[in-house]
């Protein structure tokens, strides 16, 4: 007896969402995952322009309307129908016999693995062994300098000397900072009810105080959201570093972007309701060498940074069992900050 051969899957069994359009680009068909994805009904998407899908950015609607090629890459695109919650996908757009053809794989905002897993214990535990180890030079440097920095000053004609003792103290206290962050993160404090904007309007201010003119800061408030229970001082800290990033990458614009979202998962967890804090900015964008590592102590792309910032603005964020991702490219740049919304909590967690 011949061996059947089974029947090829077609596009509406895959679990992958797929949506296909005609030669003008409009959506003529998607697969019943497509839209179970989106959190949408399949009739809205029928007739959609296939590029006002993309709800952050261009690529799509620029590779559409060229033809040059066939497939388009498109890593971490923001998809859905304007007005609803995005969903992060990787993807590939492929022009057909018909018109085109849409496949997103979903994803995360952004390609990290959690710095708790990837930094190994054994690594964490050698950064301590070596800021305790720099802890007693440091000090004993220090002690010099200021001695030094004494005698040079009852010698007025010193003045070259004096300026040198000051650099070296001021870099003695930049590497005693440094170390003192390895050593000793914030400790935690019970969580208290605090208003959002507060926060921000406190980052808003810092922002205009260092960046001047040069750096335009923009509010996108949701005026609905409700307090919540948090720590004001280390979440002021975390979005301060996030807007310090942006204006260090040279933006020009930042928005601070607030909005509420209903039936969120965060960090495998299913939360009512939580809160979503945007940071965008229109800077150089997250270098690809530093993409896979960006929230890991120690990583910068700046030759002065300190690469903490942002371990810190993670950390905070779980501190508040929430999460921090981002999307780049450059000129386009967003750090996604997720808090869930819960009135009872009081205690932080890690």
């Amino acid at each position: 007896m011949d061996a059947v051969t089974p029947a090829a899957p077609t596009l509406e069994q895959l679990g992958t969402p797929v949506a296909w359009a005609d030669h003008q680009a409009r959506i003529t068909g998607v697969n019943p995952a497509f839209p179970r994805w989106l959190g949408v009904g399949p009739r809205r998407l029928l007739g959609q322009p296939l590029a006002a899908l993309e709800l952050d950015g261009d690529a799509l609607a620029r590779f559409l309307e060229q033809d040059e090629r066939e497939v388009l890459r498109l890593h971490r695109i923001a998809l859905g129908l304007p007005g609803e919650a995005p969903r992060y996908a990787d993807g590939w757009v492929t022009r057909t016999a018909d018109g085109w053809l849409l496949e997103a794989h979903p994803a995360d905002a952004f390609a990290e693995p959690d710095p708790a897993r990837a930094l190994p214990g054994a690594l964490q535990a050698a950064l301590k062994g070596l800021a305790h180890e720099l802890r007693n030079p440091l000090a004993g440097l220090k002690g010099a300098a200021q001695l030094l920095s004494r005698r040079a000053g009852q010698r007025p004609e010193e003045t070259g000397e004096r300026e040198l003792i000051e650099l070296i103290g001021a870099e003695i206290d930049r590497l005693s900072q440094l170390v003192d962050q390895l050593l000793s993160p914030a400790p935690h404090r019970p969580h208290a009810p605090l208003n959002i904007h507060a926060v921000l309007e406190r980052v808003l201010r810092l922002a205009e105080a260092e960046g001047g003119w040069t750096v335009r800061v923009q509010r996108d408030y949701d005026p609905s959201i409700p307090e919540f229970a948090g720590d004001a001082d280390r979440l002021t800290q975390a979005v301060w570093n996030l807007v310090r990033n942006a204006q260090q990458a040279s933006a020009s614009t930042i928005i601070l972007r607030t909005r509420v979202e209903n039936g969120l998962h965060i960090r495998d967890h299913l939360h009512a309701r939580a809160l979503r804090v945007e940071i965008v900015d229109d800077g150089r964008g997250v270098p690809d060498e530093l993409a896979e590592h960006l929230f890991l102590p120690l990583v910068s792309g700046r030759a002065e940074g300190t690469g903490l910032g942002l371990a810190l603005a993670h950390q905070v964020a779980r501190e508040h069992r929430g999460s921090l991702t981002f999307r780049s490219r450059p000129g386009h740049t967003v750090f996604t900050l997720l808090l869930p919304h819960n009135e009872s909590e009081g205690a932080p967690t890690a």
